[in-house]
């Protein structure tokens, strides 16, 4: 007796076997991807953070740097390590106490273009200015004796580097501040110093670190 044609199994297509091994393939492939990627996050180097805040122009030493492990991936070679560390580097711009510290933000000594210098500031420095704080220095140019000019910007972009606030002398309201300024400024910052001018520090408004 025969069988009725619609009671014979099916032959399975090799289309479909071919959809199955094309879906097990994406799912695996999918998989790997997710683990390489969960891979590499957990994969650490060691590179350098400053230690405390580093001004521009500071000579970067050691001692003002801390190890860490960090994942940086694809972009580990933008920051400073031991094999990019040497001697006669210093900063270009103020690099925040922990913050990594990134090759754009060194540069060899020899081409610095900053340099510091300690004036005493006429005007009370406010509490919130110390190192990394970006001021302007104005002048008043010494007339005769007590008797003084408008006071004009001389310096529009400085960075501290550090403030001593002379407390021991009652009613100064005096600092020493120690700055980072251009070179190019150095020769009218002495010479307003040397002809007696009154200078202050003033913070930039808006001004960050």
């Amino acid at each position: 007796m025969s069988v009725p044609a619609s009671s014979r199994p099916r032959a399975r297509s090799a289309w479909a076997d071919a959809r199955l091994i094309l879906g097990l393939v994406l799912i695996a492939a999918s998989v790997a991807g997710v683990w390489l990627v969960v891979s590499a996050a957990r994969q650490t180097a060691p590179a350098y953070a400053a230690a405390a805040t580093i001004v521009p122009g500071q000579p970067i030493t050691a001692g003002d740097l801390r190890e860490v492990e960090v994942g940086l991936g694809q972009i580990g070679d933008a920051y400073l390590t031991d094999a990019a560390f040497g001697e006669d580097l210093v900063a270009t711009r103020t690099i925040g106490a922990g913050e990594l510290i990134p090759l754009g933000a060194v540069a060899d000594a020899d081409s610095s273009r900053t340099t510091t210098i300690v004036l005493r500031s006429q005007v009370e420095v406010p509490a919130s200015v110390d190192a990394g704080t970006v001021v302007e220095v104005w002048v008043a140019p010494l007339i005769e004796r007590g008797v003084y000019d408008v006071p004009r910007i001389l310096i529009p972009d400085a960075t501290v580097v550090s403030v001593d606030r002379d407390d021991a002398v009652i009613g100064s309201t005096s600092a020493a501040v120690e700055l980072v300024i251009p070179r190019a400024d150095v020769a009218a910052t002495l010479e307003a110093i040397a002809g007696g001018a009154a200078l202050s520090v003033v913070p930039v408004a808006g001004a960050s670190r």
